[in-house]
């Protein structure tokens, strides 16, 4: 098998080989570039070696760029190490907020001009060097923060990283970067833990009626508390301003349905006008590839039995239509799955008609 010819020369030296490190270690080796491991745990190391995403760190290494992957309560002074250890090589990290790591390393007399922070949103459910993938971020924007002291050119090595593992370059500045993962990432997050929270003392039969719209928005309840202690301690004014206007809607909503109990009228506007603002924001988010397209769903109904997703799939492909997008849902004790399929408008009639005349039964 041909290797792809990568843009960095390297060799490239990873500091924390979890989730990110390894899934970046093993996105460049697919390019043959040289790539270092170190982390604060030999066994993570051993174990990210032994799955083929580079070698130990030796003490004649000289790396072109140093990426930093470690917790972010860290992430700066590991930062300011690394630029002393390596004086030739350009240091990034990856951590989800960057304007007070940029502070932290400026306050530490970390050199500013080999120093770019930035972040790719990008991740799994699951941790650690056994959950790598080298195409963890192929599509997928990667934040660079740029900042005044550092040069184009020495930047230039972080952008070909990036574009080496196949994401998509987004430039913003450091605020801009934390102001928008509050508002897209943080923010959501509390707001998924804080309806989970609910459920906790929910008697057995409401929770067994739990369906795709509890589940979607309770999905990421699930994220290491640990880890999001810090990210919101570190992201704390811009995630808690998101929330003060989320506080403010939910107010609003409170009084439109205390209100309904004594009146006919006022109440029904104020409620409908929240729920169309939330339509307006949901048309704003970005579809595949990041194209704000519309596609059409709908539910195929898919037997409990080995085989029957992949049969689903397959016929799909058969009659020359791209799934866009795919949502799974299973009802408590029914022995049938629900796939909303999601396609091109203009496919979706045919496809319907297709998949129905070749057995499968389409809900509603």
């Amino acid at each position: 098998m041909s290797v792809v010819e990568s843009r960095l020369t390297g060799p490239v030296r990873i500091v924390g080989v979890g989730l990110l490190g390894t899934s970046i270690a093993l996105g460049l080796r697919a390019r043959g570039v040289d790539v270092i491991l170190s982390d604060s745990s030999p066994t993570n190391v051993s174990i990210a070696v032994d799955y083929g995403a580079g070698r130990h760190a030796g003490d004649a290494d000289e790396p072109q760029i140093v990426v930093v992957c470690v917790p972010p309560d860290v992430t700066a002074s590991v930062i300011v190490r690394e630029l002393s250890a390596y004086p030739r090589a350009v240091v990034t990290d990856v951590a989800s907020v960057k304007q007070p790591i940029l502070d932290a390393v400026r306050a530490a007399g970390g050199d500013l001009s080999r120093y770019v922070g930035s972040h790719p949103l990008a991740g799994r459910e699951k941790g650690g060097p056994m959950s790598g993938r080298a195409d963890l971020f192929l599509g997928r924007p990667w934040v660079v923060a740029g900042h005044p002291d550092i040069s184009y050119q020495t930047a230039s090595a972080v952008d070909d990283l990036i574009l080496d593992l196949g994401a998509v370059l987004v430039e913003m500045t450091a605020a801009e970067h934390d102001s928008s993962v509050a508002l897209v990432s943080h923010a959501p997050q509390v707001i998924s833990t804080l309806m989970a929270r609910r459920l906790t003392d929910a008697s057995e039969a409401a929770v067994g009626l739990a369906g795709g719209g509890v589940r979607d928005v309770t999905r990421v309840a699930a994220s290491d508390p640990a880890l999001w202690v810090q990210i919101l301690g570190a992201n704390a004014a811009p995630t808690a301003a998101v929330l003060r206007g989320v506080r403010d809607d939910l107010d609003a909503v409170i009084a439109a349905l205390d209100e309904s109990a004594t009146s006919d009228s006022s109440w029904r506007r104020s409620l409908a006008e929240m729920l169309v603002g939330g339509n307006a924001g949901v048309a704003r988010l970005p579809g595949k590839h990041g194209q704000d397209k519309r596609y059409t769903q709908f539910v195929v109904m898919v037997d409990d039995a080995p085989g029957e997703l992949a049969r689903l799939f397959a016929e799909i492909g058969e009659e020359g239509v791209n799934l866009e997008d795919l949502r799974l849902e299973h009802s408590p004790g029914a022995q049938i799955g629900l796939a909303e399929i999601a396609v091109l408008p203009e496919a979706a009639e045919r496809l319907t008609a297709a998949l129905q005349a070749r057995g499968w039964r389409i809900a509603g």
